[in-house]
């Protein structure tokens, strides 16, 4: 059964997500999940989340997801039927900002070359 940790961080990744959207902590902002990786054993899941929003939000937020890993870990194990539900860590995943940031530096680079022509 090599795909099976492939297949239950799937289910994670959806599961976590629902759970997170209807929670009603209010300092969650907008949170998206973007990977999720179980280990072969099953026994643990990093679940890697962008956080949206300022820098206090964002603070905000992350403190909340690390204060909400049981709470997410106990839904998690009501939804999806197994022997033993996955120890949950959140991870930050900064792979968002870091593209648009690079994608700023592009375009003010391209600006700032005159009689250059872009293709």
């Amino acid at each position: 059964m090599p795909h099976r940790p492939e297949r239950l961080a799937e289910v994670i990744k959806k599961e976590v997500s629902e759970i997170l959207r209807t929670m009603k902590d209010p300092r969650i902002g907008f949170v998206s999940v973007t990977t999720v990786e179980v280990s072969t054993d099953l026994r643990y899941a990093k679940i890697y989340v962008s956080v949206f929003g300022d820098e206090a939000q964002q603070e905000d937020t992350w403190r909340a997801l690390q204060r909400a890993q049981g709470f997410v870990r106990t839904e998690l194990g009501r939804r999806i039927r197994l022997r033993h539900t996955p120890e949950v860590t959140f991870v930050l995943d900064r792979s968002i900002d870091e593209g648009a940031r690079l994608i700023r530096l592009i375009d003010d680079l391209r600006k700032g070359q005159p009689g250059r022509q872009d293709a």
